[in-house]
């Protein structure tokens, strides 16, 4: 598994949000994440990680920044940080992660917990969820490892919807990081969080085969919640107009979510839709009033595969449904 680096120079800033530099390097798009590999400015000669947009996989649009020669060698490690993110790897680093600060405890006291198969269903969710509560974003690996890579958590940070950001297990670049799924959760309760919002980053891993995407993320999501006596919801991914059958009605993300789920999970899904076959069999599924969905996303940017809700409202209506249910269990 053979990296593909290139040397080049910076020949473009095109913005800068926090955590995330979009660049271009030699006139190529190119992502850079500062707090991961340092500050990056025009002229600076880097190396950047072309594979993806070579073979036009994944991030296929844009090249990632790997090292920064002029400016981003000799970067200190967290203050006190001992436990490594990407170890072993040639981008292991040393972070602080919630479970060196303290003891956490073993119970959720009920908690709701939403598991969502695709980065996209976030918004919807934490909009169905609503201000005013303190709502923990946990991303988890099946995605985009990054956290600062999502405009949508941005955006939901800047509007109160999230309170904070927490990387777990594999994935970088969160306001904290987590070793594991429980501890994350766990950490969330000892914050005293209202609710948790969980989700694999923008974009997601999939091989076209019954589990070998990032939606089983959502399972095991849901198995920790309900292990830790929290209230899971599993956000349920559907649609009306993608083109590919296995995504079409209830997406094969959610039906692997769902057969993979141990303990006793709710489904929520919109009270105006007839209940597809899949989720009338499921014991924990509750049809939520959704009306007033669009007002309360107002504002945030919306887009599922490219498609907005004029083309997808279904999908974000079953996205919308997860979070106003977990809202009625606060």
């Amino acid at each position: 598994m053979p990296l593909s680096l290139r040397r080049g120079r910076v020949t473009s800033v095109v913005e800068r949000t926090v955590g995330l530099a979009r660049i271009e390097v030699d006139g190529t798009p190119c992502i850079a994440y500062p707090r991961l590999t340092g500050p990056v400015a025009l002229g600076d000669d880097v190396i950047v990680n072309v594979q993806a947009r070579e073979l036009q996989l994944g991030s296929g649009g844009f090249d990632v920044l790997y090292a920064n020669l002029t400016r981003g060698l000799d970067l200190p490690a967290d203050d006190g940080a001992h436990v490594m993110k990407l170890p072993y790897t040639p981008l292991q680093s040393a972070v602080r992660h919630v479970e060196e600060d303290r003891e956490l405890p073993a119970t959720l006291a009920g908690m709701p917990v939403v598991c969502c198969s695709v980065h996209s269903q976030v918004a919807p969710v934490c909009a169905g969820i609503g201000g005013d509560v303190r709502v923990a974003y946990l991303q988890l690996a099946g995605g985009a490892l990054p956290v600062s890579l999502s405009d949508a958590v941005r955006a939901l940070q800047a509007r109160g919807l999230i309170a904070a950001a927490v990387a777990v297990g594999a994935c970088i670049e969160g306001d904290a990081a987590a070793v594991s799924i429980p501890s994350a959760l766990a950490w969330a309760a000892a914050e005293a969080f209202d609710a948790v919002v969980c989700s694999v980053g923008p974009g997601i891993v999939g091989t076209g085969s019954s589990f070998g995407h990032g939606g089983v993320a959502a399972a095991e999501a849901a198995n920790a919640a309900s292990a830790l006596g929290g209230s899971p919801i599993v956000a349920v991914r559907a649609s009306e107009a993608d083109a590919r059958a296995r995504h079409r009605g209830v997406s094969h993300h959610t039906g692997a979510a769902l057969a993979l789920c141990l303990g006793d999970v709710s489904v929520a899904w919109p009270a105006n839709r007839p209940v597809p076959d899949l989720l009338v069999a499921e014991p924990g599924e509750i049809e939520v009033d959704v009306s007033g969905w669009r007002d309360a996303c107002d504002g945030l940017e919306l887009s599922h595969m490219g498609r907005g809700p004029e083309e997808e409202a279904l999908f974000f209506e079953a996205a919308f449904a997860a979070g106003r249910l977990a809202r009625s269990r606060l």
